[in-house]
């Protein structure tokens, strides 16, 4: 993993978010890619040709310059916590976010996206109707939310949410390898319930003897309340990350609906690392 996208809105939430993309940068060996996207405003009143032209450019202008401040400060952040080695590149766009993304992602060949959210709900607006649930969705990388109150203290204990599903190795492999470079332990919890497959166990013995010279411990948790399960594991574990796989949008949904809000308040500084899956 050797670059990492960080897209930036000048929020203390993007800050928070550049703190983490610094670190993984720095454990990676990686680069870091700093965008910002900007819109033009809408002009309801069409003026002449020419005054359109000197608007957008006052507008582009400023843009710019923000950028510009926006990168100094950045960079200032950076040797302050003396991660001034990492390479920066910085990329200014025009148009959608989410586009803007999949396109930097694919030119710039990421492999993770790290970027903030806002809202005093956290985890949940990380994933509903949320800038960051919009890239969750629409794109194939790997995205790390940052929680707006994110205290970074390191990262030492690593949750992986699992069904033991075959494609959920591919996932486990690449949290491994980032856990040894980062020094932190995973621990991989499936939550039990009665709709467990009769080769639960199995799946699970193969996978503690496929792993059983990793750094790994796994736990088998019966829950059926399968929200209020994982939030009680990243409390008791003290999980500094929680990572999930899933191709559904409507999982994230129904995982964190309206009335887990306040049940969430403890969990609002956990960063959560998401691996879509488009089989």
């Amino acid at each position: 993993m050797k670059k990492i996208l960080f897209p930036t809105d000048f929020s203390e939430a993007a800050k928070t978010a550049f703190i983490y993309a610094l670190k993984f940068a720095d454990a990676l060996n990686a680069e870091i890619t700093i965008l910002h996207v900007y819109d033009l405003p809408i002009v309801d009143i069409p003026p002449m040709p020419e005054t359109t032209q000197e608007v957008f450019e006052v507008i582009e202008m400023n843009h710019f310059e923000s950028f510009k401040e926006e990168l100094h400060e950045l960079h200032s952040i950076a040797e302050k916590r003396n991660f001034g080695h990492i390479k920066l590149k910085n990329v200014l766009e025009y148009g959608d976010l989410v586009y803007n993304i999949n396109k930097v992602s694919g030119s710039e060949e990421i492999e993770m996206i790290v970027m903030g959210t806002k809202g005093s709900s956290g985890i949940k607006e990380v994933f509903l109707g949320s800038t960051t649930g919009s890239v969750i969705a629409n794109t194939k990388v790997p995205v790390l939310g940052i929680p707006e109150h994110a205290d970074f203290h390191g990262i030492s204990t690593i949750a992986f949410t699992t069904q033991y599903k075959d494609r959920d190795n591919d996932a486990l492999l690449k949290i491994i390898g980032i856990s040894k470079l980062i020094g932190a332990k995973v621990e991989c919890l499936y939550i039990s319930n009665e709709e467990d497959p009769s080769d639960i166990e199995e799946l699970i013995n193969e996978w503690k003897i496929y792993y059983r010279d990793e750094k790994i411990d796994f736990y088998v948790i019966h829950g059926k309340d399968v929200e209020q399960t994982i939030l009680d594991f990243v409390e008791n574990q003290n999980i500094d990350m929680l990572v999930m796989r899933t191709h559904k949008r409507g999982f994230f949904e129904s995982l964190f609906h309206t009335s887990l809000t306040k049940k969430m308040a403890y969990h609002t500084k956990i960063p959560l690392l998401i691996f879509r899956d488009d089989k």
